[in-house]
């Protein structure tokens, strides 16, 4: 089934130089409201026009964006959901309920992303700093059988950029991936697939 998503407001914050995600806290641009409204314009009649599409078409409304400017100073804004944290390319949601890794991959779809793929150190450093550690979070990691490890968005597995615990992968039968804290630090480690986790979202942001 095809999806399209639309955002019905943008809110535009600032961000520090020495930061890479957006500040909550931050004040909003010293800009002319003109392009505020055209944004808000843009999408609020993109918002109209997806509710005349077709059944067959599943529509995922994000309400409201945050955006910050690009860093170095750019004329374009880098955006995500409200409550999504950005990083790099990306926007992030990390959730507070849990689901099994096949529930977990059907709520990050239902708001047009995935399980999170993690294919770099400073990936796997920014997320683990707002994560909890005492809780376990699913990534867009599993096993369809034989050990062949493969990523939610097709990308390729790299075993030279993977982050497991010492030991792990441990079983045969522990097919998807959780990112835990348990003793000494954050990793990865396979773990049941009906288990109930939380689970971390991940899509890309969006260019205004």
């Amino acid at each position: 089934m095809a999806s399209e998503i639309t955002y019905a407001e943008v809110k535009f914050k600032n961000e520090s130089k020495s930061s890479g995600t957006y500040s909550d806290s931050a004040k909003a641009p010293k800009v002319k409201p003109t392009p505020h409204l055209i944004y808000f314009q843009k999408y609020s009649q993109l918002f109209e026009e997806k509710k005349a599409l077709s059944l067959t078409h599943k529509v995922i409304t994000h309400k409201e964006l945050t955006c910050k400017k690009d860093d170095p100073p750019t004329s374009v804004w880098s955006c995500c959901p409200k409550d999504w944290k950005l990083f790099s390319s990306h926007c992030y949601y990390i959730s507070t309920d849990s689901a099994s890794w096949s529930g977990s991959e059907e709520n990050c779809s239902s708001m047009g992303a995935h399980l999170m793929v993690i294919h770099s150190q400073e990936e796997q450093d920014f997320i683990t700093k707002i994560l909890d550690p005492k809780a376990a979070y699913y990534l867009g990691l599993s096993d369809p059988g034989h050990r062949q490890w493969r990523w939610v968005d097709q990308t390729p597995y790299n075993e030279s950029a993977t982050f497991w615990h010492p030991g792990e992968p441990s079983s045969d039968n522990e097919q998807c991936v959780i990112i835990n804290h348990p003793y000494s630090g954050w990793g990865w480690n396979d773990a049941l697939c009906s288990g109930k986790q939380k689970f971390v979202c991940q899509m890309k942001k969006i260019s205004l």
